[in-house]
């Protein structure tokens, strides 16, 4: 019992030293605190001087007084923070903020991929808020965008959730397709050498040219690797380009291709057993692991959550891969990517090229895939589509839907999407692989 008061005492004595020390620490320190967080003192202020203060406060004021030293908004701080120049305080606001709508319209009115365009128009439209700061260090915006996009977390995890909705069937029953997700990557490499000739040095175009793929997740994670300055632009780019893909490739594949072959129907596949499904994703991390490793977070995550679909053992993993996660990782991403486009940072000249150079790579993407299906059905036993080669960029699954659609308005009833996700799977798998190629010759 003497023990156990003795023990009882000392602790009790601890208690009260540490207190002690804590509160002779606290007091040393008031003074510089008060120093830093003492509020200024009121001033009493005219019912007009009032006025005049809330009206600087004002989104009006901001965009008319083009003068008031307003400053960007950057999520690496301060020091990355500049005075705004007239055209971004005030025009190009009211520019960006048109944009936003005409985004809006696109997703609602259209059905233009909303899930993406939504909130990428969404974080568009708080970004260009005056005054607000939604995209600095500890905005709202600047925040989500630290929390995953510019530490790559985001891209993985979207990766996951795309190869848990995966079927990787399609690719498995006629894997000649695979061809085509290669032959639609030649816009990433098309735009390397577009990006050389304008002036970016290689390992920024190398960045940049990912674009080409549609594919975002991707261009994330090569942009943090080689050219983290230009995250942002590359970000929105590339997304972008894959939630306008009902616009961009429709015509394309109109104009390389003849009504007859739009109107191809393509034989039913064979079914894939599913043991071939479930080995698939091991074989794939696999050669990643022995020939690109570079590729190994996006493969790995893409191959991690299309196992956990097939292994039919782990359905609780995988429903929330599919819904609860991606749904949520596709809120954040696109708030992040939207935040880049505010005036200051997307209406300037060398976001514009990006802009160009993307649209040019991932048009030469599609016309490729078209004109590489063409030349397979001319040699092959059974007839392919040449539409099918156009969801051979690695915007999955929009590509493939499109290719779906403009198949039955040529040719009521002719399902082309099963056909379709073959190239488009390969597709993904081919821009990662080209993100670890060129991640490899500047390691």
């Amino acid at each position: 019992m003497k023990l156990k008061q003795l023990i009882i005492s000392l602790f009790f004595a601890l208690f009260a030293l540490t207190s002690m020390v804590q509160a002779t620490e606290h007091e040393a320190s008031a003074p510089e605190q008060q120093e830093t967080t003492e509020h200024k003192p009121y001033v009493s202020k005219s019912i007009s001087e009032l006025a005049s203060s809330w009206w600087s406060t004002t989104g009006i004021s901001a965009i008319v007084d083009v003068h008031d030293g307003e400053t960007t908004s950057d999520p690496r701080g301060h020091k990355f923070e500049r005075e705004m120049t007239w055209f971004e305080s005030s025009l190009g606001r009211i520019i960006m903020i048109i944009i936003v709508f005409i985004l809006f319209y696109l997703a609602i009115a259209k059905n233009f991929e909303p899930l993406l365009l939504i909130p990428i128009a969404f974080g568009g439209l708080l970004a260009n808020i005056p005054l607000a700061g939604m995209g600095g260090e500890h905005g709202m915006l600047g925040i989500i965008y630290n929390m995953g996009i510019a530490n790559e977390f985001f891209p993985l995890l979207i990766f996951m959730g795309v190869g848990a909705m995966t079927d990787f069937a399609p690719l498995l029953a006629n894997p000649k397709t695979a061809m085509l997700g290669g032959a639609a990557q030649f816009g990433i490499f098309g735009s390397l050498v577009g990006a050389v000739l304008i002036g970016f040095d290689l390992q920024t175009a190398s960045a940049v040219s990912i674009i080409g793929g549609a594919d975002g997740p991707t261009s994330i994670f090569i942009a943090n690797r080689l050219a983290p300055e230009m995250l942002g632009v590359i970000a929105v780019a590339a997304y972008s380009y894959m939630a306008l893909v009902p616009v961009i490739q429709p015509p394309i594949m109109r104009a390389l291709t003849t009504k007859a072959e739009r109107q191809i129907v393509m034989k039913t596949t064979r079914q894939v057993h599913r043991l071939e499904k479930l080995i698939f994703p091991i074989v794939v991390l696999m050669l990643t692991l022995l020939l690109l490793p570079e590729s190994s977070p996006l493969i790995g995550a893409f191959a991690f959550g299309n196992f956990a679909k097939e292994s039919g053992v782990v359905d609780r993993l995988s429903d929330t891969m599919q819904n609860s996660l991606i749904n949520v990782i596709t809120i954040f991403l696109g708030l992040g990517v939207g935040s880049k486009l505010a005036a200051d940072k997307f209406l300037v000249l060398e976001t514009m090229g990006i802009m160009v150079i993307g649209l040019l790579a991932f048009s030469a993407g599609t016309a490729m895939g078209v004109l590489m299906a063409k030349l397979m059905n001319k040699f092959s036993d059974e007839p392919i589509n040449p539409l099918i080669g156009a969801a051979g960029v690695s915007a999955v699954p929009m590509s493939a839907r499109v290719v779906s659609k403009v198949g039955s308005e040529e040719k009521p009833g002719n399902v082309l999407l099963m056909h379709a996700m073959g190239p488009n799977v390969a597709g993904v798998i081919g821009s990662a692989v080209a993100a670890g190629v060129l991640l490899s010759i500047f390691k």
